[in-house]
């Protein structure tokens, strides 16, 4: 498996304990040092358990990611986001801000992104996307 940032939503379903998801988590550990997020994705995660206050979860989530590389913003990334939205933006396409910085952090990191929204990532065609929920 190629090095990977996951996205939020298969980091989500990982934590909900998804059977296929966790596979694959596993199959990746076997090649993988390490679980790669962004930290778009630590924030979306965290705010919404911060919300439901689901302090074990919140906990639990903590705990996972205390084993797991959370790559920053940086000018690489916002440059790349940048160009990225301006390129969309010209062909009417717009994409959410969060997933704009998620994309360019993994191109600024050379990595794939795992998505369970291959579709919502398409129109970003330098970006390689994976689905470890299939």
């Amino acid at each position: 498996m190629n090095p990977s940032l996951i996205d939020t939503d298969i980091l989500s379903y990982f934590l909900k304990g998804n059977k296929q998801v966790t596979e694959n988590f596993e199959l990746y550990l076997k090649e993988q040092s390490k679980i790669t997020i962004s930290e778009i994705t630590y924030f979306e995660v965290l705010s919404g358990l911060t919300f439901k206050k689901a302090t074990k979860q919140i906990q639990e989530f903590e705990d996972f990611i205390s084993t797991c590389e959370v790559l920053k913003l940086s000018t690489t990334s916002l440059r790349i986001s940048a160009n990225i939205y301006a390129e969309l933006r010209e062909k009417g396409v717009t994409i959410g801000t969060a997933d704009l910085l998620i994309s360019g952090i993994a191109l600024a990191n050379k990595l794939t992104l795992v998505t369970n929204n291959q579709k919502h990532y398409q129109p970003i065609t330098k970006l390689a996307t994976s689905n470890w929920n299939e």
